[in-house]
């Protein structure tokens, strides 16, 4: 039987490199208006990690919206926040040991109203100390769906690659991440999604309601082409990424900015076919 797999295997993966499918070609991709604002941020410096309001303005000329997150210095300053934004909103504190780590109680969902959000506060700074510390922001909620990860960076051996999984323990403790290199077609952006061991979680598992994979690929296909098209972003990481029954939402951005690496060999590194 594993024979017989390694041969169902094989013969996939034939099929799959005569037909690799193809690089799609986004209209509202602003390609040029991206090169400048890279150069200019690289003109400050060797490499950087951009501010969070360049960050947003990069991914937005490649049609990936960053759901907006207000900082939230004090509670007055949360108050504004959410009336800026509209309720329901999150509450969400990001220093460093507490980004991404919802299960230490530093994020606060759903809060309806200025009631809410003005204890969840006092919770949290009580729990984890002052505001400076806490770097606390509010940002609307998302519409309910799997939490994911999208990363793209440049490996030395390997060229730029594009990674996906779900967030939190899949990927970060059991590893559960796949990989395909840049540009990534349409095909891989496809197959992607299926590769990871928890995969059934996007499509109905247990009666659950399906997500947004096609809405899902078409991000990964975005930042492949922001990739591809700019070498000087060397690391791109979206966390979380909630794929919800229709779209999804981009909460949590990082890209990194660097002079392009010396390549004397352009494109992914392939094994040759034989």
């Amino acid at each position: 039987m594993r024979a017989l797999a390694e041969a169902v295997g094989y013969a996939r993966w034939r099929r799959e490199a005569a037909d690799p499918g193809k690089v799609p070609e986004f209209d509202d991709i602003d390609e040029k208006g991206a090169a400048r604002l890279i150069g200019e941020l690289l003109a400050r410096g060797e490499g950087l990690t951009l501010s969070d309001e360049h960050t947003c303005e990069l991914l937005g000329r490649y049609g990936v919206p960053v759901r907006r997150a207000l900082p939230a210095p004090g509670p007055h300053a949360a108050v504004d926040a959410a009336r800026a934004l509209g309720y329901p909103v999150a509450l969400k504190a990001t220093a460093p040991h507490l980004r991404h780590r919802a299960d230490l109680g530093g994020v606060r969902l759903d809060l309806a109203d200025e009631e809410q959000l003005l204890r969840a506060y006092a919770e949290l700074t009580e729990l984890f100390g002052p505001p400076q510390e806490l770097r606390p922001v509010v940002q609307a909620m998302a519409p309910r769906g799997v939490d994911t990860v999208v990363r793209a960076v440049i490996d030395p051996a390997a060229g730029a690659v594009l990674s996906f999984g779900l967030a939190g323990a899949a990927s970060q403790l059991l590893g559960d991440m796949a990989h395909r290199l840049i540009p990534v077609t349409d095909r891989e952006a496809t197959s992607l999604v299926r590769s990871i061991r928890t995969a059934p979680l996007l499509f109905g598992w247990r009666g659950s309601t399906p997500v947004d994979t096609p809405a899902l690929e078409e991000l990964l296909l975005r930042v492949s082409r922001l990739v591809d098209d700019h070498p000087e972003v060397v690391a791109v990481t979206l966390e979380p990424v909630v794929v919800a029954p229709h779209g999804v939402s981009v909460l949590g951005a990082t890209v990194r900015l660097a002079p392009p690496p010396a390549r004397d060999d352009l494109g992914p590194r392939t094994m040759p076919a034989y």
